[in-house]
């Protein structure tokens, strides 16, 4: 659960920075943001205290080529409390789903799966989206080529950006 944190420029450049390579040491982070290693170190005792950081590997995806990853569009029949919840304790406890997002539109849901094979993929997908009464619907589009993979996410408003001093 994360707390409510106020963050200063220090934080929201110490937090890009973390995202972009959280293995820099403290002294090469204070470098680039104007503090001293012991006061980044405070800041990112912080961060995890209030839940906004945790460290987690990142592994290089041309090291798994065969890794097929797929984006899976589901439309829900009816919209229970007791129905989604059934279906996000499903999609969190799914090691295969690496992200699920709620969405506006013709589609309930976009999930994006990462499986070790095609029939690995059918056998969770089936398990994930056929056993479950109330999937009204399910297509899968499958990934050619990731043009572009990242985590980072912004942590100041684009207006606020400008008004940052570095």
């Amino acid at each position: 659960m994360t707390v409510s944190v106020v963050l200063d420029a220090f934080d929201h450049r110490l937090l890009e920075l973390l995202q972009d390579d959280a293995g820099r040491t403290l002294t090469a982070l204070g470098e680039a943001v104007g503090l001293s290693p012991s006061a980044v170190q405070r800041r990112i005792k912080r961060y995890r205290a209030h839940g906004l950081l945790r460290q987690v590997a990142v592994l290089d995806a041309e090291a798994f080529p065969a890794v097929v990853l797929a984006a899976v569009w589901v439309t829900m029949e009816r919209e229970s409390v007791r129905q989604l919840n059934a279906f996000y304790t499903r999609m969190r406890a799914t090691p295969e789903v690496q992200q699920c997002y709620q969405l506006a539109g013709e589609w309930d849901y976009l999930v994006i799966m990462a499986t070790t094979s095609m029939a690995a993929y059918r056998e969770t997908a089936e398990r994930l989206f056929k056993s479950d009464g109330n999937i009204k619907r399910y297509e899968t589009r499958l990934v050619f080529d990731t043009v572009k993979r990242g985590l980072q996410l912004p942590t100041l408003a684009p207006a606020a950006k400008g008004r940052r001093k570095r």
